[in-house]
């Protein structure tokens, strides 16, 4: 029975991932780009909220928002949306992260974890550059003050910190990847780019991903992704920051 329940919440995580990245039926396809790493490439350290370390397997990573940027949308694109989220959170057994004798293994279930949401970009923007929306890990997470281009929403760090006194706090814009040291699958994180008919979502104020992906259904022109990879266990090719 147990194996019919992973089974089953396995599938279900992943038909509710695939909703995230499949386009509407009517949806062509932009083309995304993330400057510092080929499409299905390893992220480097830089881009990440942790990276590994030789003392203590982990340690704060550099956080650096990546250079994005997409072609340009059909008539009648209004604003355009990013929303980057890892497909590989643990679903389950979040107890054993980053526990020393303990695995995640790839039977875990997995659910999305977002790390970028960014709403209501000018439809005159086509491109970010790198550090535009994060240049630091910011402890407590970063205030809401206004993006370089569109309104930022809240990111999971702000979930998974709640109970943490030392890191809690409301995290905006983008916090990048932080998977566990102790997982033996390598994490899948997905650039979406979104052309929207509506020049604003209209979310207001501390709205996160789910809200973020709820407002667009319907408003869909276009869409695009890049996938990147990482990981901070060495035994699955992480590269530890010297």
């Amino acid at each position: 029975m147990a194996n019919i329940k992973i089974a089953i919440i396995g599938a279900f995580a992943a038909a509710v991932s695939a909703s995230l990245v499949a386009p509407q039926a009517s949806a062509r396809s932009l083309k995304v780009r993330v400057d510092s790493f080929k499409n299905g490439g390893m992220m480097p350290n830089k881009y990440a909220f942790c990276v590994p370390a030789a003392q203590g397997h982990t340690t704060a990573g550099p956080d650096i928002s990546p250079s994005i940027s997409w072609s340009k949308g059909p008539r009648g694109t209004k604003s355009y949306a990013i929303i980057l989220y890892d497909t590989d959170s643990p679903a389950e057994q979040r107890e054993k992260m980053n526990k020393e004798g303990m695995t995640l293994t790839a039977a875990v279930p997995r659910k999305d974890f977002f790390h970028w949401v960014l709403v209501d970009i000018p439809p005159n923007v086509r491109s970010l550059k790198e550090g535009a929306d994060s240049n630091a890990r910011v402890v407590h997470g970063k205030p809401a003050t206004p993006a370089a281009a569109g309104v930022r929403g809240l990111n999971d760090y702000t979930k998974v910190t709640a109970s943490n006194d030392a890191m809690k706090g409301q995290y905006y814009g983008y916090d990048g990847p932080c998977p566990p040291w102790n997982d033996e699958i390598v994490h899948h994180y997905h650039f979406t780019v979104y052309a929207l008919s509506v020049g604003s979502l209209n979310l207001g104020k501390d709205f996160d991903g789910p809200a973020a992906t709820a407002a667009i259904k319907g408003k869909v022109l276009e869409q695009g992704a890049e996938l990147g990879l990482y990981t901070q266990n060495p035994a699955k090719g992480a590269k530890v920051s010297k």
